[in-house]
């Protein structure tokens, strides 16, 4: 069971082979996870659109988020948090990877 945050990380984390994604609490309206990244950014030319909320909030490292419609990245570092609306259109530009960034995500609605 998962108690830290900034502990217990997965192999492929550990070896910066890829995004991990751990839930740390499931509910009908509510799922909360751990996202560690290690200088992944979505394709090029992708943007998510999701059909719930998420709020995240980055623990450790940093990242860049764009939002469609804004010409400017969201430069995110240690504390820095945001609400993502559903059905907003974003993208994670890039992660910091040494440190590993650390994202703690809150989905809301129909989350699950």
């Amino acid at each position: 069971m998962l108690t830290n945050l900034l502990q217990h990380f997965p192999a492929a984390a550990r070896a910066g082979e890829e995004e991990t994604f751990d839930d740390l609490l499931v509910r009908p309206d509510v799922k909360i996870e751990r996202i560690i990244s290690t200088g992944q950014a979505s394709p090029p030319d992708f943007w998510y659109c999701q059909p719930q909320g998420e709020w995240v909030l980055i623990i450790q490292g940093a990242a860049g988020l764009q939002f469609e419609g804004e010409t400017e990245e969201r430069v995110l570092q240690v504390g820095d948090f945001v609400n993502i609306p559903a059905r907003c259109r974003h993208r994670v530009n890039w992660t910091q990877a040494e440190p590993p960034t650390i994202w703690l995500a809150i989905h809301y609605e129909r989350a699950g």
